[in-house]
């Protein structure tokens, strides 16, 4: 079956490409031209991954990705920019988003972006074996992509969920930045390292009692990141 994408974007000329480039690799194409209408294609069609730009009319990019988060709604998300700005970026990535290209773009990169989100989003399940791993009140469970912290069952982004995953199947290693990278989203990201930051505070902010003083994912100082299972 093909993937489902979701393109929201308001340049007729930048959505006619992007729905022929993705047709003639094999993807079954949705459209919208703005964020209202993008909401309604999410919830009726249900999408495997949205491509979604930053300036949108209705509802904007930034502004659609929280609803969507804030709802539920964990369908991994691409965040088109024409800003080359790292606050427009940043933005995208605390609102939800598990990647950006920012305009112009190479169509052939979209593709390879959009497959590598789709492949470690569907991999990850299938490549753990007894997919559960505890650490200490946090229990991630590959199999099921479930996430339970004290108890209670967590909502994690796709991406949120990898990340996760890779430093609970590394527990007590310190994962560099670019480790990080290179292992969670699987290609170079020009260096850019305030992704795995971002999304590092997500984490906290959903698995911690208190995000400000993590007990479990810890900073190691100029080097990265480790989940302990203690203090």
């Amino acid at each position: 079956m093909a993937n489902r994408v979701l393109v929201v974007d308001d340049e007729e000329s930048i959505v006619k490409l992007i729905t022929y480039t993705f047709q003639q690799a094999g993807f079954e194409v949705f459209t919208a031209d703005n964020g209202k209408q993008g909401m309604e294609i999410v919830k009726q069609e249900q999408p495997d991954l949205i491509i979604l730009d930053l300036m949108l009319p209705e509802i904007d990019g930034m502004e659609l990705c929280r609803r969507m988060r804030k709802e539920g709604i964990n369908v991994p998300i691409i965040m088109l920019t024409a800003k080359d700005d790292e606050i427009d970026r940043v933005l995208g990535l605390e609102m939800g988003a598990d990647d950006y290209v920012t305009k112009p773009f190479s169509p052939r990169e979209l593709v390879a972006r959009v497959k590598a989100v789709l492949r470690r989003s569907g991999d990850t399940e299938a490549n753990v074996k007894n997919g559960i791993l505890k650490c200490g009140d946090i229990v991630v469970d590959a199999n099921k992509y479930e996430v339970m912290a004290y108890g209670k069952h967590i909502e994690l982004t796709p991406r949120e969920f990898e990340l996760l995953l890779y430093l609970a199947k590394n527990m007590g290693r310190v994962l560099s930045r670019d480790l990080l990278l290179d292992k969670v989203w699987g290609y170079e990201f020009a260096g850019d390292t305030r992704i795995v930051d971002v999304h590092i505070s997500h984490l906290r902010d959903k698995v911690e009692r208190d995000p400000r003083n993590p007990i479990f994912i810890k900073t190691v100082r100029g080097v990265g990141y480790k989940l302990v299972e203690h203090e």
